[in-house]
This record gives structure tokens, sequence and C-alpha cells, in this order.
């Protein structure tokens, strides 16, 4: 320390969190700032970007001020905040009580995040102060991997808490076409030998993917190039559409190295989350059925654990292949925000209403939101069949009614009037058959997906003839699924 530098007076927070129904200390998120509005940064705590979690009560030295703070607790829980001052050389003690606002599990509702880049040794705690109860975590990752100096384990998944779990060998390759995960593996991908196209990361799942019948395949964002080619080859479980562009105080206003959408149309901030929903409902009405999922990217992108989660829904006790299981079946809804529990003639999403002649269906909701929802929408295939205003909701229960001639599906998404970011919540899709017909397949979305693979091959470039070859096979074999699919179009 230089002649006459003066030392910042420290003191110390005594923090407590307590659950209001138990009267306990629970796990929580905290995010500081100081009289300025900055993000204070602790080391005593897992940190990342502009929180911490506690395990429920800790103590850290802190420079003499006065302090704002935040506490969060996931989704099922209200936000608590506490104004405090540091004095130097004394402590301040400060107890802020969540209050849980649904018990979703007593409902048969488990929350899991799909994308997590989280230090391993942290996970339980993040997942406590999160109420995750699903978590892959991504331990491999194209030049990474936690791996590379510490034994594999025989097993990889792991239970606490009687039921959370998470899993240590979920992975992720990320180049030019976009981003895939891996979950359920046994041992990790070596990508150490990729470029940013060859060998193409879709060869690449589908020879993991003959390797491990188990493994399920992620697809990242729906606006990644590779995206038509990947459901071509049939061998992806679920895609995200409650994804890490859509973070707590903003959005990644872009589609990075992705497919862009049209901006005049679909404007910043939120049009990239509209663009995520708008591509997975071109699948949809092209007669892809496939689960939609949730990852937040925490470690990576400036989310919590948890932020973007997608709810399973299980008739018995939460095991970790059930969960998945429950997800594959669409038994779920995706949120970063409202909780969103509807239910269509009495069933839950991820249903296939199966009827020889037309059918109406009625839609109920439960909904409970911490943000404004101006209206919930009903949408049937890919349109906007009509919206409830969320007042009249509140009064009837009810979501109004769809009639069905032939087949079809249909989603309830509420997106909320946060104005910085694409808050929302959506069901999975129901499904529709009608008759003897099984799938509406849209010519209009078909060719979109043909037009995008076609868009994609124009765009690859490699520097050996070979490998380029290589690189192409599985989009030329995606050119002639997507054709075949125009040509068996039996809606506009």
């Amino acid at each position: 320390m230089a002649d006459g530098e003066k030392t910042e007076p420290m003191g110390t927070l005594s923090i407590r969190v307590v659950d209001a129904a138990a009267g306990t200390e629970t796990p929580a998120r905290v995010h500081l700032t100081d009289l300025d509005g900055k993000t204070v940064k602790v080391t005593e705590f897992p940190w990342w970007h502009d929180h911490f979690v506690v395990p429920g009560g800790g103590t850290l030295s802190l420079p003499e001020s006065h302090y704002h703070a935040i506490v969060e607790r996931g989704a099922e829980y209200r936000a608590a905040r506490a104004d405090f001052s540091i004095r130097g050389n004394q402590t301040t003690e400060v107890a802020v009580t969540t209050d849980r606002f649904v018990d979703v599990q007593a409902a048969g509702w488990w929350p899991g995040d799909l994308h997590v880049h989280r230090p391993p040794e942290d996970i339980e705690l993040l997942m406590r102060a999160e109420d995750v109860h699903v978590a892959p975590v991504i331990t491999w990752w194209n030049t990474k991997n936690y791996w590379s100096n510490r034994s594999v384990p025989n097993d990889p998944s792991m239970k606490f808490d009687d039921n959370r779990f998470y899993h240590l060998m979920a992975g992720e390759d990320e180049r030019e076409g976009g981003a895939f995960l891996y979950f359920n593996g046994t041992s990790p991908v070596d990508l150490s030998m990729c470029d940013k196209e060859w060998p193409s990361p879709l060869t690449i799942l589908a020879d993991a993917k003959r390797a491990n019948s188990g493994l399920w395949i992620d697809i990242e964002k729906p606006f990644w190039w590779d995206v038509p080619t990947a459901i071509a080859q049939g061998l992806c479980d679920s895609i995200g559409i409650a994804n890490n562009h859509m973070c707590r105080r903003g959005m990644y206003e872009s589609e990075a190295w992705g497919k862009r959408r049209d901006t005049a149309r679909l404007p910043r901030p939120r049009g990239n989350g509209y663009w995520s929903q708008e591509i997975y409902y071109e699948l949809l009405s092209s007669g892809i059925r496939i689960a939609p999922s949730a990852g937040s990217a925490s470690g990576v992108l400036p989310n919590p654990v948890g932020y973007n989660r997608v709810y399973v829904h299980l008739d018995g006790a939460l095991q970790w292949d059930a969960w998945w299981e429950g997800l594959r079946a669409g038994r779920s809804f995706v949120t970063n925000g409202p909780m969103l529990f509807v239910k269509a003639n009495g069933e839950i999403p991820g249903h296939v209403f199966q009827s020889g002649e037309p059918i109406d269906i009625a839609i109920t909701a439960e909904i409970l939101t911490q943000d404004t929802i101006p209206y919930v929408e009903v949408i049937k295939n890919g349109a906007i069949d009509h919206t409830v205003p969320f007042e009249e909701w509140k009064r009837t229960g009810s979501l109004g009614a769809l009639r069905f001639d032939e087949c079809g599906w249909f989603i309830v998404r509420a997106v909320t009037d946060n104005s910085k970011t694409f808050r929302f919540a959506s069901t999975a899709p129901y499904y529709v058959e009608v008759g003897e017909r099984k799938e509406r397949i849209s010519r209009a979305s078909a060719q979109f997906f043909l037009d995008w693979v076609r868009e994609r091959i124009a765009r690859i470039k490699h520097d050996d003839p070979r490998k380029l070859e290589e690189v192409l096979a599985p989009h030329r074999d995606a050119e002639r699924f997507w054709s075949r699919r125009v040509k068996q179009a039996n809606a506009p």
C-alpha cells in the first residue's frame, strides 16, 4: 500500500433467507447493488454475472455503503427486497422472507433447466437455490472438456434431496450450423478435431446416437442453420423455444450466426423471442412432432440457473427416466415467468385427440404470474385463433373453445408486457387427429424449410473438396426429405 493511501472501511453482512411457510432458512439467489445501482460482486458464495446464491444464510464482507438486495428462488416464489446499510467494523443482520405462491410439485409438475454451464461442485446448491429438480450439466463443449484431467465417473447421474437429479455428462457441439446439446451420455464426445463445418455436427450426432440409443439430442435454438437438416434426420428429441437469448434483464436481440428474422416485422427487443416460436410452429405445421424444451445457459449467458425452465408432469414420484419420457410426450409447459396450467377437454398438454368426426375442444387454465399478462393467446395450426383478455380469464377460468374439422394442433401461450425481454409461458402442443388422416402437413411450412435447407447448402464452404462433400451429404438428404414433404402436403 502506498504511503497515505486509505483503505475503504469494511463491515460484515449477515444475511438469512427464510421460507415464509416453513419458518426455516432456505437457499436462494441474491442480486446485490450499491447506492449507485451498480452490481456488487462477492467472493464468499458461488457467483455469476450479477448474482450469487446462499445456502440459507451466511456472512460476507462489504465496503461501508447503502445496499439494495433482490432475493429470488426460482419461478414459484415471490421476489423479496431489502435495503440496508453497512458500517465499518460492524455487523449488519438482514433477514429476508421468501413466499411460495404456488406448489407445483404437489400437482405433479417438476421443473428442469436443459442448458447449464456452471461448475459441477456448485450444482447442488444452485439447484436448491433456484428450486430446480432436473439439470443436465454441460461438462464438455468443443475445445473444453472438464474430464480432460479427471476420471470419468462410472455413473454420471446424481440424486440428492430425494427428488433432485443432475447428470454430469451433458455436452454441447456449437459450430457454424448452430448448437446441439447431448444428454444422458456416458462419456464425452471428442470434438477436438472439428473445424467450423467438418465433420458435420449432423454426422457426429448420428454416430453418437448409433453408439448410445439412450442419448438425447436437444436442438438448442430453433433458428440455427442446421435445424431443418437435423429434423430431417429424425434423431433430435427436443427443441429450445425458451432459450438463452431470453434473459432475466434483457434480450440477445439478434440470431447470432443463425437464420435471421425480418426485423421490420419482428422488431427488437422481443422479435427474436417471437422468431423462435414461429419457427417451432412451422415445424409443427409441417407435420413434425417434437417436444419443446427450455434452457438458460447460466455460466455463459447472464441468466441464473433455471431462468428458462420446462415443467414436466408426472403421475408418480419424480424419477430421472420418467421425467424425460414425460418431456418426450409433451406433458409439459415452458416458462421464464408465468405459471401456465392448461387443460383441454380435461387433458394436459401433449394429449392426442382422436375423433372420427369434427371435434370441439374447451380450454381452461390456471395462470399465476408476477408480471402483467395483457391477454392469453390460443394458437391453432401456427396462427393466433383467438385471444382472451387476462381480466376476462380471471373471471371465468375459460380460454374459450376450438373446433377441428380436420387434423391439426394447438398451443396456449401467455406473453407478459415486459418491454425488455421475451418473458412468457407456453404449453407443449396438443394434437388433433380427425378421421383417417393422422397428420396435417402445410405446404407453405414444408416449403419454408426446403428453402431454408437450400440456403444453408449455398452457404457451406470448405477448402478441402472431400470434406466439403462430406459436410454437404446430410443437407442434400434433407433437401430430398423436405421436397417429399412439400409433395405430401395436405394443407395450404
